[in-house]
């Protein structure tokens, strides 16, 4: 099994590589060609949102990307913002849902729940297992 590990600073500038080379891990761990696009949208969208809640409590923490090929292809995106935060919208009151004040980084992060949800099958969101954030973790079959 092989793991490939980015880290990456804040910057929305960073996500585009991070999605190059999620696609390319993708392709060498033997992800079918057809779902190559939904693994882009989907990397694309967790380094996003995490990129999103950094900006938004003013973290110069990394963002950490970790792409694994065993009997699957795996991908944690971990972001260090604390865990109410990494819940987004999804986990805020419906009446605070039509306020018009929520940020441009509030709306990223609860958006892309519902985008990736939309983008993976196996896609789970938990805590760290250190320290402050939340880990959203998404797995793809591998065709050997």
């Amino acid at each position: 099994m092989a793991t490939v590990r980015l880290s990456f600073s804040p910057a929305p500038v960073h996500v585009r590589t991070a999605r190059l080379v999620g696609v390319a891990v993708a392709r060498r761990a033997g992800v079918a060609e057809e779902l190559l696009d939904e693994v882009r949208l989907a990397i694309g969208e967790a380094c996003t949102r995490a990129v999103a809640l950094h900006r938004q409590y003013g973290l110069a923490d990394l963002v950490l990307v970790e792409m694994s090929d065993g009997g699957s292809y795996i991908v944690r995106v971990i972001d260090r913002a604390p865990i109410e935060a990494g819940l987004g919208i999804a986990a805020l009151p419906p009446d605070e849902l039509a306020n018009e004040s929520l940020t441009d980084e509030a709306l990223t992060v609860g958006v892309g729940f519902a985008l990736l949800a939309g983008f993976v099958e196996d896609l789970q969101v938990r805590p760290v297992d250190d320290g402050i954030g939340t880990e959203v973790r998404m797995v793809w079959p591998v065709a050997r």
